[in-house]
């Protein structure tokens, strides 16, 4: 039988305790494994890779198949909430609500493990969306290609949002993200000689000062960019000039044209600096697979059409967000659509106190599950 909510939250509630991040979720794939293998297995295939786990469900017509992917990694937060199911391994948490979105999985497995649906389905349970884009990994090894879904959804839990409330929109939902790692060598010395040191500390906030404008001055107001440079460091003491500086920050963009023109501009800018003050510049961009989320236009009309029209859902259509998702690579390779689900709790994503609400966690399997199986109707009446 299909998992009742007082399973769901009991689960939701194991899988919180034992936060893992990304490439190193061993505890949470295997007691992912004892749940899947629980469920009747008549119309499951499962493959494990490193930590990812694909159950493929095998349809009445298996001429299409619908993807259903979900991260399973968390984060390196100390939690803070005083709850009573609160993790047990120090130092990390679910803080980024990934238990949520497992748990949500797993209830629309289970009704279609028990009920075969019409065409294939393939779920994923992704490792490394936080760091590493695990998406981008299990893509490129081939993990899906024997169930290559011919289209894919994804959610992510959304604290501003109305427990259980479904929020999407067309277009762009996420930014594309690339961090930002770069290293100034110059020459350290007294700070009564600055002639004979090259001082890093004035070229590194020169290379702050400077991508500032880049956004500002190149990005089309209408459109979205932004760039944040969150650690500086440089220098021992205030009487030595600093001959080595640290930056590190991140570029967000909401088309992937943008992010490659940041990146180019703070190229540009990186080299001035290498010229200008006779150093070096060691500069990594690293984009990997957080692109853009952009949802494909036709899943995502027949996606929005259906959940404004469910009188069980409450649906809001939602503006982009600045936040990264490393299923925007998935999204450039496969059509699909990712979607908010709310969980009302006062508290950010990754913050230390996050408690995202458990009565969120039904009505996101019955939204799904309702999706699901009129988006598999309508795929076959169309065929015909």
């Amino acid at each position: 039988m299909a998992f009742n909510e007082a399973e769901l939250i009991k689960i939701r509630r194991e899988l919180h305790q034992i936060p893992e991040i990304g490439m190193q979720e061993f505890m949470t794939s295997e007691k992912l494994l004892k749940i899947i293998k629980r469920l009747p297995q008549k119309y499951l295939e499962i493959k494990v890779w490193k930590t990812a786990i694909v159950v493929h469900v095998l349809g009445k017509k298996a001429t299409k198949t619908i993807g259903y992917r979900t991260d399973i990694d968390g984060l390196p937060v100390t939690e803070e909430t005083g709850l009573p199911f609160s993790s047990k391994r120090p130092g990390y948490m679910h803080a980024c609500g990934h238990d949520i979105h497992m748990t949500v999985a797993l209830g629309i497995l289970s009704h279609f493990a028990d009920e075969q649906p019409e065409c294939n389905l393939t779920f994923l349970f992704q490792p490394s969306e936080e760091i590493l884009s695990g998406g981008k990994q299990v893509y490129e090894n081939g993990v899906l290609d024997e169930w290559m879904p011919d289209e894919i959804y994804a959610f992510h839990d959304n604290p501003q949002l109305p427990a259980g409330a479904i929020g999407c929109r067309m277009g762009t939902l996420f930014a594309g993200t690339c961090e930002i790692h770069a290293t100034f060598i110059g020459k350290s010395g007294h700070a009564a000689y600055p002639h004979m040191a090259n001082d890093m500390v004035v070229a590194g906030a020169q290379f702050v000062n400077q991508i500032q404008t880049i956004v500002s001055r190149n990005i089309d107001p209408i459109q979205s960019g932004v760039i944040t440079l969150g650690h500086f460091n440089a220098g021992t003491t205030g009487n030595i000039i600093a001959g080595k500086c640290q930056i590190d920050g991140t570029i967000r963009a909401l088309t992937q044209k943008n992010n490659l023109f940041i990146q180019k501009r703070v190229q540009q800018i990186a080299k001035g600096i290498e010229d200008s003050f006779d150093c070096e510049v060691k500069l990594i961009l690293q984009q990997g697979g957080y692109y853009p989320v952009e949802n494909n236009k036709k899943t995502t009309a027949y996606f929005i059409d259906y959940m404004q029209h469910n009188q069980d859902v409450n649906f809001i259509e939602t503006a982009p967000a600045m936040t990264g998702e490393d299923f925007g690579f998935l999204l450039s390779k496969i059509p699909g659509t990712m979607f908010w689900l709310g969980v009302d709790s006062p508290y950010s994503l990754h913050s230390e106190h996050l408690a995202p609400k458990e009565d969120a966690i039904m009505k996101g399997v019955n939204a799904m599950v309702g999706y699901l199986k009129k988006r598999q109707k309508d795929i076959f009446a169309a065929e015909y």
